[in-house]
């Protein structure tokens, strides 16, 4: 039997039956990578591609992206490695409210734990976070990651992967400021002393799969999230035409790719972070790794003036990303008996 803590409502429990996503757009991005990289025709309808997946599904993939494999399949094999551990051993880097760093397995999504272990770790180190709700003027803390001494590959194969990656997302951002009809570096500025997170998420097999799931539905609070995972599959989005749950099909070498709630205040709307969540198996473990381009937390996030107009108005208050960030992580170590907070918290009453 799953443990109570594990149950989801049973309106929010998977279905048995699977509806892959035809609907998440599939880009090739090799025209980044090639000799025509600056060639204004395919860049013009690589921007045109992002957009239109942007606006239409919040999510999309990508493929020819220009991140060596062997980074990945590096990080693959330490995360394996370091999961397949005892508890006792693992928990011996593990995360807690001081320092949201490192092993953790009782993570909990809208108030429900989440049937999967993970392990967290920055770029930067050491990497510094606001300690209040109020981070303007205060000191901040200082966090280090936690690193194991087993696999004694894991922390180099880790920091190459997220240098890999960063480089891509990097990318990926300028594709969405363009596609917004804005300079390809209107959005640079904002993450300047950013922090990047990495997770490692390891989802082991669950005895019923009907009632628990590896990750609630939840959308991302960053900017962007480019999502790596092995062929097992779980990932599910919910599709904005009808609200069904889709099955983000695995596709060899590529990543999944989706803007988080920062991009939807910025663009005032025109693109929207979408919910998604992980369903788990009874057979098999599923391995997936997402990156999260984040802005400094000393942003304020507001709509860009830019994008607005007379009929237009902004539809979202300014918030300190610093603090909407601490606020949503705390939620994850304790059941708070309310949600966590969300961007339409900051909505403008219309």
């Amino acid at each position: 039997m799953v443990d109570s803590a594990f149950i989801q409502a049973s309106e929010h429990r998977p279905k048995v039956s699977i509806v892959e996503a035809g609907g998440i757009p599939l880009i090739d991005l090799s025209s980044l990578n090639s000799s025509n990289s600056n060639d204004p025709e395919s860049l013009s309808g690589l921007v045109a591609e992002i957009g239109a997946a942007c606006k239409d599904c919040g999510f999309f993939q990508v493929i020819n992206h220009g991140v060596p494999l062997q980074l990945q399949e590096r990080i693959e094999s330490a995360a394996r490695k370091f999961f397949a551990l005892p508890l006792e051993e693992k928990s011996k880097v593990r995360r807690d409210e001081e320092n949201p760093l490192g092993y953790y397995d009782t993570e909990h999504t809208k108030n429900v734990r989440d049937w999967k272990e993970v392990f967290d770790f920055t770029l930067e180190e050491p990497t510094f976070i606001p300690p209040s709700h109020e981070p303007q003027g205060q000191e901040l803390q200082t966090l280090n990651n936690r690193w194991p001494h087993y696999p004694p590959e894991m922390r180099e194969a880790c920091i190459e992967y997220a240098r890999g990656v960063e480089k891509l997302a990097y990318k990926l951002l300028e594709l969405i400021s363009l596609s917004l009809n804005l300079p390809a570096d209107r959005l640079k500025g904002f993450f300047k002393g950013e922090t990047i997170f990495v997770r490692l998420n390891h989802y082991p097999p669950c005895p019923e799969p009907h009632l628990a799931l590896g990750v609630g539905r939840h959308k991302d609070a960053g900017a962007l999230t480019v999502l790596a995972q092995d062929d097992v599959g779980g990932l599910e989005v919910k599709r904005k035409a009808d609200g069904e749950w889709v099955r983000v099909k695995p596709i060899p070498n590529s990543y999944v790719i989706n803007v988080g709630d920062i991009i939807q205040v910025w663009s005032n709307d025109k693109y929207e972070s979408v919910e998604h969540r992980v369903v788990v198996n009874s057979q098999k473990e599923r391995l997936s790794i997402p990156f999260f381009l984040t802005p400094a937390f000393s942003v304020m996030v507001k709509p860009l003036k830019e994008l607005l107009q007379e009929d237009d108005p902004p539809k979202y208050k300014e918030f300190n990303w610093g603090w909407f960030l601490k606020s949503r992580k705390d939620s994850n170590f304790k059941k708070l008996g309310v949600e966590n907070v969300q961007i339409y918290h900051f909505r403008v009453a219309e």
